[in-house]
């Protein structure tokens, strides 16, 4: 899936996780100058009688799991970096992929978050440690997904200086897709957008953007070139983002999501003189699924897989365990598809094979990392937690004309569990972001 491949690697990211004992109160102290923590423990008192039980009050239960998500919270995400040494390539840029869970949905959904604070739920408070969390990673680009507040991400990002273009979903739903972009290091050159129910795919979207770097900004980093030089092939590339339908018995449409995508990607690619394809979003897809199969191979044969397994998603089944993710497929279960699911699929008529022309690689999958946040495939163990769900469905994908240079690990799953879900007091989000930087290969600007 990468020509990187992917290598488990322990202890590359070191974590610092303070504990607190579930039976004494703690007071933690500031860190020392060798910037470990300090617990001290105090005795423990209690105003119950001798041999009495006592179950712990409201009160106390809320602030114990107030300290318990601080400590969770608490666990910086770190970079790491490719196993190739790229990061001599001068024309580099990064690229931030983030679902925002959009407000209407969270209100609709709050089945979701019934263990999440309130306040953490708060839009007016979330978009500004949003915007906070995409300033210390210096993205350059943004995808976005489940935006519904553009106008207030529009202007908070416009002060650290990005430009923007929005898409919303077709129908009732408020929320769609943005993409920004740093505007002193690129320029957009082409913006198109999909809807999908034009198509017979429902309501979600998706955008594509060409842009080039400004290779006349003297302040820009991205193209340090000698005043003797001169510009004779800018660096251009096109930008995907997509957030793929949710419904995992309608694995018909989001394959055909998928590959309309793939293919209006691939074509403003040769259009613009073959420039290199950076793929990014949310695709509601596991990375054990065929719909990843199909990305990272470009071919599927619809015949081996059922449409209401395709996507590796597990069922919700309240009676089940939070955190629950099965991918196990009944063997009652047919591989059948009708001639009008083959047809979104696959687009053609006569066929049963899905294809796309872009030979894509997960710039996740090209880095090594730590077990504790990595699968077998080398993607995240977890990109979103809440509730009902803790898992895997963003991504990035680049062509072989961008190298990933590092990516940005997500949190280990066991710290993403002791917060109860997403959003918290320091992720404004159900979704982590995910983050790479890319380097142009060969010669440029």
């Amino acid at each position: 899936m990468s020509s990187g491949g992917y290598k488990p690697v322990v202890n590359t990211v070191r974590h610092s996780i303070t504990t607190v004992s579930k039976r004494k109160r703690s007071s933690i102290s500031e860190p020392s100058n060798n910037h470990e923590p300090v617990v001290v423990h105090r005795p423990h008192t209690s105003l119950a009688p001798p041999g009495s039980s006592r179950k712990p009050s409201k009160s106390s239960r809320r602030r114990r799991r107030v300290r318990k998500e601080r400590s969770s919270s608490s666990v910086d995400r770190q970079w790491v970096f490719s196993a190739s040494n790229f990061r001599n390539l001068k024309d580099k840029l990064v690229l931030v992929s983030y679902n925002l869970l959009g407000v209407d949905n969270a209100s609709n959904h709050m089945d979701l978050y019934y263990n999440i604070l309130p306040q953490h739920l708060d839009w007016s408070r979330r978009k500004h440690l949003i915007c906070k969390e995409i300033s210390r990673y210096n993205a350059t680009i943004l995808c976005l997904q489940e935006v519904d507040r553009f106008d207030d991400l529009d202007s908070l990002l416009k002060n650290r200086g990005f430009q923007g273009v929005h898409k919303r979903r077709t129908g009732e739903a408020s929320d769609g897709c943005s993409i920004f972009w740093k505007e002193k290091l690129f320029k957009l050159l082409h913006h198109e957008e999909i809807e999908f129910d034009r198509f017979g795919m429902r309501n979600n979207v998706a955008q594509l953007c060409v842009l080039e770097m400004n290779c006349e900004d003297p302040e820009s980093k991205l193209c340090m070139q000698s005043s003797e030089q001169t510009c004779t092939s800018p660096r251009r590339l096109v930008v995907g983002n997509i957030h793929v339908l949710f419904n995992p018995k309608r694995g018909d449409i989001k394959l055909g999501q998928v590959r309309l995508l793939l293919e209006k990607a691939y074509k403003l690619s040769q259009e613009w003189g073959n420039i290199p394809v950076a793929i990014a979003g949310d695709l509601n897809s596991t990375p054990n699924s065929a719909i990843y199969d199909f990305v990272a191979s470009a071919d599927l044969d619809t015949r081996l897989h059922d449409r209401r397994q395709i996507s590796g998603q597990s069922e919700l089944d309240t009676k089940r365990s939070p955190f629950r993710n099965q991918h196990a497929v009944s063997a009652s279960q047919t591989n059948e598809w009708s001639q009008e699911e083959l047809q979104l699929a696959t687009g053609g008529q006569a066929t049963t094979h899905v294809r796309h022309q872009l030979m894509l690689n997960s710039a996740y999958a090209g880095v090594p990392g730590t077990l504790r946040t990595r699968d077998q495939c080398g993607e995240p163990l977890a990109t979103t937690c809440h509730s009902r769900f803790q898992g895997t469905v963003d991504y990035i994908w680049h062509t072989k004309e961008l190298v990933p240079v590092r990516v940005l690990e997500t949190l280990p799953t066991d710290v993403l569990r002791r917060t109860g879900g997403l959003p918290s007091e320091k992720w404004g989000s159900d979704h982590l972001a995910i983050a790479c930087e890319l380097a142009f290969m060969g010669e440029g600007c």
